[in-house]
């Protein structure tokens, strides 16, 4: 069998990454996954530095297996996010929300292996010009940083893969099997998962959001704040009211004023179903059960390999 390149880049038994989400993926998740030989990420979008370099040095003690960070371009404090990575010797570091080109170069230097999200072709170009080692393309499907030109997974991927040769990780409607395998035909090496992971034990999430989660249907989230950063919300009194604001052409400013600086964390992490804001993609609709998220890795892998099985064996 060919050597998968995504196991190969990150020294992992499961071509499967955790997403690393605000407020949902610290380091008992990220280890958790890495442990399990998937590759796991701690979210720094929604830590101070301090709080990162804890959530570090534990994710260390929890697991001797690689694990990586997801840093926001976009946060206005990235400098001391990146001291931090620098100062704890972490040697995986996703990018999102953001020109690869301002870090990647600077990452490479150190010895950290770089991967960049992107949204559409355009920008996977430029990564793969700025000299990123991976890239992940996210369809719209997806709940977190989302492209503004609401392009699907099944569109997105085999586009890239045609246009790029550096390894391709596939993002968006992905938490099943299934749906990993289908990421593999259209040109995916492996896949990035968020919204699965979230309802886990491991999962930092609020139990209130976990369970709304387990409560949705295909239709419960859109795609929204286009003009300040595209995200996917579950559909509560928060999103009407920016629906509204939107609907009536509220200005860039009063959709930041709004949003405020802590809806996300009122909503995800302590649980306010109302007034907070819910990320979370298209595939929650699937999510029935809350799982440890060695299971939830184990049972995603089997039926990967079930479903490659079963494709092999029809006949035309």
């Amino acid at each position: 069998m060919k050597e998968n390149r995504i196991c190969s880049l990150f020294a992992i038994e499961i071509p499967v990454i955790q997403a690393g989400m605000i407020w949902c993926s610290g380091w008992e998740l990220a280890s958790a996954v890495s442990n399990a030989g998937g590759l796991g990420l701690i979210g720094s979008g929604s830590m101070y530095p301090e709080v990162l370099r804890e959530h570090i040095r534990k994710c260390k003690a929890a697991t001797n297996k690689p694990f990586g960070v997801n840093v926001p371009l976009l946060y206005p404090d990235i400098d001391q996010l990146m001291q931090v990575i620098f100062d704890e010797g972490v040697k995986i570091i996703f990018t999102s929300a953001g020109n690869p080109k301002t870090w990647t170069s600077r990452l490479k230097e150190r010895g950290i292996t770089v991967v960049h999200v992107v949204s559409a072709l355009k920008f996977a170009l430029k990564c793969e010009e700025a000299g990123v080692d991976a890239i992940v393309a996210e369809g719209f499907e997806a709940g977190g940083h989302n492209g503004r030109e609401e392009i699907t997974t099944m569109v997105l991927i085999p586009l890239i893969r045609k246009a790029v040769k550096i390894p391709l990780i596939a993002a968006g409607g992905i938490g099943s099997g299934e749906q990993m395998a289908a990421a593999f035909a259209l040109g995916a090496e492996g896949v990035q998962i968020g919204s699965r992971f979230v309802v886990t034990p491991e999962s930092s999430a609020h139990s209130n959001f976990k369970t709304a989660i387990l409560h949705a249907n295909e239709s419960d989230t859109q795609l929204t704040l286009k003009q300040l950063t595209p995200v996917r919300l579950l559909r509560n009194k928060f999103f009407e009211q920016v629906n509204a604001a939107e609907k009536r052409g509220a200005s860039v400013e009063e959709l930041s004023e709004l949003l405020g600086k802590a809806r996300a964390k009122k909503g995800m992490f302590e649980g306010d179903l109302e007034e907070g804001e819910l990320e979370i993609g298209q595939v929650s609709a699937s999510i029935k059960e809350l799982k440890p998220a060695a299971l939830v890795l184990a049972e995603i892998f089997s039926e990967f390999k079930e479903s490659l099985a079963r494709l092999h064996t029809l006949k035309f």
